[in-house]
């Protein structure tokens, strides 16, 4: 079960003026599920994306790159589950590109400004002939009247789900120079997590007004915030992908500096929806039990916080003893100790289990009880937090535990 995380309503939900979401059944790898979801985006839309650091890189992700650099504009995004159309050579590329081509057609519009994603079993040949015909009753769906709420949201977070447990989405109301600005975002993943960008894909839609030139700054900013600080196992999948959409109906000026008022205003609504979708991924981790927030304090430098924060969120041993809830905290010092600090004075470390302080100058603190630690490790939501005493920067990292239910399903799931 997910760490306190609920299924989304559908009345929790807001429709994005200049958005239309089609879900279809196309049995692409199961039958009797939805795997194949298109979003429909009205001319002048804005859009920016970050895409795995994996060098080996998807089809779809391949030609999402390609489509965005010939700056045509994005008119639809089309995405399947069930196949990650990955490892697959020369005609995964063919068959990417055949999807946009159909969709375009079907649209109207250049093959260039459609975007493909894709999410499965890589090293499997994409079901080309499956998810073309299954494009017919998703565009007959995105047309319906429901597309006026939140349910065709729902519908294609659950329309992209692999070995998810629920779907994962959010809304959020701001107010932009006076004007009512919505955001509805969701995302999909559970394992193969650790975005560099992770299998995660990520689709967060606005009506605010954001100049072009700004949209991959801005998606860049949020996943930094969000995607960008959780990991389930430490595994950058092949199909990473997060998608920003600024449809620029909401009736204020256009923000062209993120910095402005206007621009903050927008980050922090955006970043609020991005963040709860990034951690209801970590909280539907493959078998987790435990929801870990690891804090490193004290750093001379973000990127040396954020090393210590991934070594202790990475270690197997520190998350099986989280699941067992035992407190075998040297753990974590030993992943400190490793995670690439080499000038790090050991004798200046302090770490808090929660309200429990463990760890002072480096050593055990004499006050600690190894009882007050396994009080902390039973609680379903973890604060580590970790002082390294050498500056004033912090950063924050998101994970889980390692139960036996995440080996299990990694060695099902291709069955």
């Amino acid at each position: 079960m997910p760490v306190q995380l609920d299924t989304p309503s559908a009345n929790d939900l807001l429709p994005i003026a200049g958005v239309r979401i089609g879900v279809a059944e196309a049995g692409i790898r199961k039958a009797h599920r939805k795997d194949l979801t298109v979003f429909l985006l009205d001319e002048g839309c804005a859009v920016g994306a970050v895409f795995t650091q994996n060098r080996y890189a998807a089809a779809p992700v391949q030609v999402c790159r390609e489509h965005l650099a010939a700056g045509q504009g994005v008119r639809a995004l089309v995405i399947n589950t069930g196949n990650a159309n990955a490892g697959t050579g020369e005609p995964g590329l063919a068959n990417a590109r055949q999807t946009c081509t159909a969709l375009a057609l079907s649209l109207g519009v250049r093959h260039e400004q459609v975007l493909p994603f894709s999410t499965g079993v890589i090293m499997e040949p994409l079901p080309l002939d499956r998810l073309l015909a299954g494009l017919p009753a998703a565009l007959t769906d995105a047309a319906q009247p429901q597309n006026d709420s939140g349910a065709q949201w729902l519908m294609a977070a659950q329309g992209i789900m692999t070995t998810d447990t629920l779907p994962k989405a959010r809304s959020q109301r701001m107010v932009i120079d006076g004007h009512a600005v919505h955001a509805t975002g969701i995302a999909k993943g559970a394992g193969m997590i650790r975005p560099n960008m992770a299998t995660m894909l990520g689709f967060l839609a606005t009506d605010a007004a954001v100049a072009p030139a700004l949209m991959n700054e801005l998606a860049r900013r949020l996943a930094d915030a969000s995607f960008n600080r959780v990991t389930v196992d430490g595994d950058t999948s092949t199909n990473d992908s997060f998608v920003v959409v600024a449809t620029g109906q909401a009736g204020h000026a256009p923000i062209t500096d993120l910095n402005s008022p206007a621009g903050v205003a927008l980050l922090d609504g955006l970043t609020q929806v991005a963040r709860f979708l990034a951690h209801a991924i970590v909280r539907d981790g493959e078998g987790a039990t435990k929801f870990i927030t690891v804090q490193v304090e004290g750093g001379r430098t973000a990127a040396e916080c954020l090393l210590a924060a991934y070594a202790v969120a990475h270690s197997p041993l520190v998350k099986t003893a989280f699941f067992a809830s035992d407190p075998n905290l040297g753990r974590i010092l030993a992943a400190v100790g490793y995670a690439g600090i080499h000038d790090l004075d050991v004798s200046g470390i302090e770490l808090h289990l929660g309200d429990v302080h463990v760890v002072t100058h480096g050593g055990r603190h004499p006050d600690y009880r190894e009882e007050d630690g396994q009080r902390v490790m039973k609680q379903a939501e973890i604060l580590v937090r970790i002082g390294l005493g050498r500056g004033a920067a912090t950063e924050t990292v998101w994970t889980c535990d390692f139960s036996h239910d995440y080996v299990t399903i990694n060695a099902d799931y291709r069955s």
